[in-house]
């Protein structure tokens, strides 16, 4: 048997709330790419059911993760809509300082807490790639809440991990998710970046 022939197979066994939690997460990526606040509510939904679908999974940081989505959602809410006095919040950049600095706040986190994780257990990579996933996916997180552009770029390089490690972990339909995240990613950094350009132009 190939690996094509056992897809079918893997997609087969993907539990409905697996299906379900990865819906959801589409819907936010859509609603995120559009700059739409009900994206967030979205974000909500799917992390309630991937924390399900995570911990049955045994991968302790993603599982954790949904924890922050949640709060974090909250926080993206407000924060996109904006009040009567400010207005919504316009797209930013970071400088290459402060990219360098969160590369190195993500290595320094997933190393020590990869370590934590696997002490006195058999040393596999899955839990330092879980580690850096959850602590990019954190930083981020709180990136798309404040509409920083370069966002989109380090979804680019997390999706892609979180699809290896799901595939992994037998995740077949968040695998896929991860992999069309990946490409999404790069939509929503070039329709950001537009945006920012027209908003520029406009003088808003």
């Amino acid at each position: 048997m190939t690996l094509l022939d056992s897809v079918p197979g893997a997609f087969a066994a993907v539990p409905a709330i697996e299906w379900v939690a990865a819906g959801l997460a589409l819907g936010y990526l859509g609603f995120a790419i559009r700059q739409s606040a009900w994206c967030w509510a979205f974000a909500v939904a799917s992390a309630v059911l991937y924390l399900v679908v995570f911990a049955r999974a045994g991968l302790v940081m993603q599982a954790a993760l949904q924890v922050f989505y949640v709060g974090m959602s909250v926080y993206g809410w407000r924060s996109w809509r904006g009040s009567a006095r400010e207005g919504p919040l316009a797209v930013s950049r970071w400088t290459v300082r402060q990219h360098v600095l969160a590369w190195a706040a993500i290595a320094v986190f997933a190393l020590v807490n990869g370590w934590v994780i696997t002490q006195g257990a058999e040393t596999s990579w899955v839990p330092y790639l879980d580690a850096a996933i959850a602590w990019g996916s954190v930083l981020t997180t709180w990136m798309v809440a404040r509409k920083v552009l370069e966002n989109w770029l380090y979804w680019v390089v997390l999706d892609f991990a979180a699809a290896v490690l799901a595939a992994r972990q037998g995740l077949a339909a968040t695998s896929l998710l991860f992999l069309l995240y990946t490409t999404l990613a790069l939509r929503g950094y070039w329709q950001w970046r537009r945006d920012a350009r027209l908003a520029a132009a406009h003088g808003n």
